[in-house]
């Protein structure tokens, strides 16, 4: 969880406290108004536990102060601007976040990308996407919208081709061996990873999996020019947009750039993973 979020989440807590405070309502007093456990009283305050929308309803009714409604929803839609569960984000389907991602491309001039477990996906085959997306629908338990989330992925890569942007991609060799589809679709998609080293719009590193590393790659992260940094966790999105946090991934990436290998020598590393794979 980033740390402006939950600073925001804390900063939320603080402010229901206060407003039971001002009611005179003890923390069990306020569970009985509430028809809630006193551990969720103590959760919210604390900020270890995320209010919902409903709970903010339940709680301006309990402490005698509708007036505040609109302040609290409001901090609490701050909140979720940065953090953005799956579970909302799919509630129908891949393709809206598939078409949020083709409206911030077409707004940024330079990507910087990691991935650790998966191609990025302006560098995905269509066949490759469609059994990711396929994948992650049975996780998440979405409507399965995948072909056209796969089309709208597809889409989105028309911005690879056009003059005055940069797209610079590390991928750790550990993703090309992860099994998310079959082989022979896995050894397209390895085909186009090395004709994509090739595109004057693109700089691909892979780093080898025998590396020395300045850092560990602990997890995939997207930055958008110098404004926004996205990063994928189980359960949400973090988009982050502070200066410290685009900073630090700024700094993460330049330390991760340091173990790729670029030109002939990524061509090397995924011509190794492809001729490891049984296609016969």
């Amino acid at each position: 969880m980033s740390t402006d979020f939950q600073d925001a989440r804390v900063a939320l807590g603080a402010r229901l406290r206060e407003l039971r405070d001002e009611a005179g309502l003890t923390g069990r007093a306020m569970a009985d108004r509430t028809g809630w456990q006193q551990s969720k009283i103590s959760k919210l305050e604390t900020g270890r536990q995320t209010a919902q929308p409903a709970d903010l309803d339940v709680w301006v009714e309990a402490v005698g102060r509708p007036d505040v409604s609109a302040e609290l929803h409001a901090q609490l839609g701050g909140l979720e601007t940065s953090y953005r569960s799956w579970r909302r984000q799919l509630s129908g389907g891949h393709r809206a976040r598939q078409e949020e991602a083709v409206a911030e491309t077409r707004r940024t001039k330079r990507i910087r990308a990691f991935e650790s477990a998966r191609v990025p996906g302006l560098l995905q085959t269509a066949d490759y996407a469609r059994h990711l997306l396929a994948l992650n629908a049975t996780f998440s338990e979405s409507p399965r919208d995948t072909d056209e989330a796969v089309r709208t992925r597809m889409r989105r890569q028309e911005a690879l081709y056009e003059p005055g942007r940069r797209f610079q991609f590390i991928v750790w060799e550990a993703a090309l061996h992860v099994a998310v589809c079959p082989p022979v679709v896995m050894a397209a998609q390895l085909d186009r990873l090395v004709g994509a080293i090739g595109l004057d719009t693109i700089e691909l590193g892979i780093i080898p999996l025998g590396a020395q590393l300045a850092r560990t790659p602990a997890h995939g992260f997207w930055i958008y020019d110098d404004r926004l940094v996205i990063v994928e966790t189980i359960n949400a999105e973090m988009w982050l947009d502070s200066e410290s946090d685009i900073a630090l991934y700024s700094r993460a990436w330049d330390f991760l750039r340091r173990s790729a290998v670029y030109g002939h020598e990524a061509h090397r590393s995924i011509a190794r993973v492809r001729m490891s794979l049984d296609i016969s």
